[in-house]
C-alpha cells in the first residue's frame, strides 16, 4: 500500500487534506488554521513530493524524512502543512482497521471534561462574567479560561486596569468548585507576569498560560519558579528541539502542544511522552472548532499524562460556526460539561460537501 494522491480543499482559514492510497483507501486530515491557503501550497510543494509513494504505515519515518529533506525551511508553515498529511493518514488507518484514532494510540472512546475557553479581550469584566456563568448554568461547564493583558503586549494591558478588574470579577462570579484559568498570550515581562501571578494566586486561579513571550523560555521558567500555581505553555512551539529545551529546563508545569501547529499526531505523541517522562501533564491547545479539537480529544483519551480537561472555544463566528459548516454532523456538542469521543473509525467525521464545493482544489499524485 502506497500513498498515491494528496488533495486539498482550501480557503484562507481552513484547509482539508484527503490522502488516497494506490489501493483506494482514503483518509481526511487538516492543515492548521489561518493562512491555510499558503499552508496548502507548502503541502503540495514541500511535503507531498516526499510523501507520495511511501507506505502510510511508516508515517513517523516519512515525517522525519520530510523535515530532513526540507532542512532549509524549518518552522511553522512546514509543520502546519505536515500536520495535514499526518492527520489524514491517521484517519485512513482508523478506517482500514475499523477503529477510532484514540484506539490506535492506546486509548478508548469515552467522555472528556472541557474548559470553556474565551478568545476575547474586547469584552468587559462584567460581560465576561455573565456569559461564563450562563454556560456554567446551561451546559454544565465546570472550568473556564479567560484572557488577561494584551497579546504580545509588552506589559501594556488591553485597556488600563483591565487585568486587575477582570480576574477577581470573573473568579468571584463563577464561585467555588469551578476550574479557573487565565491566558496571557505572551503579554508580560517576567516581573509583571509574577506580579499578575500573585494576584491570580489570591483569586483562586489555578492555571496561568503563556505569561511571557513564548520564545523566551528562560523568562517563562522564572515565572514558573516564582509561583505556586501552574504556569503553562507551548502552543506555538513547533520544533522538537524547542520542546526538549522547555521540558528539560521545566520552563512550564503543564505542556500545551497544538497538534496541527506542531506537525500532527506523531510529533505530538513524541512531546507528550517527553512530558510524561518528566512528570508533566499535557493539555493540548485547541482554540477553534476545526479538526484540531477533535484530534486533541482522541489524544487525551489515550496518553497517560492527560491534563484535567480539553480546551473548548466558546466563541460564535470565530470557531463554532466553522463546525456548523465544516462537518456533516457536529462532533463537539457539550453535555453536562463534557464532550465524547465516539467509536466511529478514524476521526469519526465526514467533511461537508458544500465546503468542498466552495473551496480551492489542488492535487499532487504519483506519476
Amino acid at each position: 500500500m502506497k500513498i498515491a494522491r494528496i488533495e486539498t480543499f482550501t480557503n484562507t482559514l481552513i484547509g482539508f487534506v484527503r490522502v488516497t492510497t494506490d489501493s483506494g483507501e482514503q483518509g481526511w486530515g487538516q492543515v492548521s488554521t489561518y493562512n491555510a491557503d499558503i499552508t496548502s501550497d507548502v503541502l503540495h510543494r514541500q511535503v507531498a513530493p516526499h510523501a507520495l509513494g511511501t507506505d502510510p504505515i511508516e508515517l513517523a519515518e516519512t515525517i522525519e524524512v520530510i523535515g530532513e529533506k526540507e532542512c532549509k525551511f524549518p518552522g511553522t508553515y512546514l509543520r502546519r502543512a505536515t500536520g495535514g498529511l499526518d492527520t489524514a493518514i491517521w484517519d485512513l488507518r482508523g478506517k482500514i482497521e475499523g477503529k477510532p484514532v484514540t484506539s490506535l494510540i492506546g486509548g478508548s472512546p469515552g467522555p472528556l471534561r472541557v474548559y470553556g475557553s474565551s478568545m476575547r479581550r474586547d469584552i468587559t469584566p462584567e460581560a465576561e462574567a455573565d456569559r461564563l456563568c450562563r454556560l456554567r448554568d446551561e451546559q454544565g461547564f465546570s472550568a473556564f479560561k479567560w484572557r488577561v493583558g494584551a497579546e504580545c503586549g509588552r506589559d501594556v494591558d488591553k485597556w488600563p486596569g483591565r487585568t486587575e478588574a477582570i480576574v477577581p470579577r470573573v473568579s468571584k462570579a463563577l464561585g467555588d468548585g469551578i476550574g479557573k484559568l487565565v491566558d496571557g498570550n505572551s503579554g508580560f515581562t517576567p516581573g509583571r507576569a509574577i506580579e499578575v501571578g500573585r494576584m491570580l494566586e489570591q483569586n483562586d486561579i489555578s492555571h496561568f498560560e503563556e505569561p511571557c513571550p513564548y520564545w523566551e523560555h528562560e523568562w517563562t521558567k522564572n515565572v514558573t519558579d516564582a509561583l505556586s500555581i501552574d504556569v503553562t505553555g507551548g502552543e506555538q512551539d513547533c520544533e522538537i528541539s524547542a520542546w526538549k529545551s522547555i521540558i528539560g529546563m521545566r520552563a512550564v508545569d503543564v505542556v500545551q502542544p497544538d497538534i496541527l501547529y506542531l506537525g500532527g499526531m506523531c510529533r505530538t505523541l513524541q512531546v507528550a511522552k517527553m512530558a510524561a517522562d518528566a512528570g508533566l501533564p499535557c493539555t493540548p491547545h485547541s482554540a477553534n472548532h476545526g479538526l484540531v479539537t477533535l484530534c486533541s480529544m482522541h489524544l487525551l483519551r489515550a496518553i497517560p499524562n492527560a491534563g484535567k480537561y480539553l480546551e473548548y472555544s466558546i466563541e460564535g463566528p470565530y470557531s463554532q460556526q466553522w463546525a456548523d459548516t465544516l462537518f456533516v454532523e457536529r462532533p463537539y456538542d457539550v453535555v453536562d460539561g463534557q464532550v465524547r469521543v465516539t467509536d466511529a473509525p478514524g476521526w469519526g467525521v465526514e467533511i461537508n460537501p458544500s465546503f468542498m464545493e466552495h473551496s480551492t482544489y489542488a492535487i499532487s499524485q504519483s506519476e
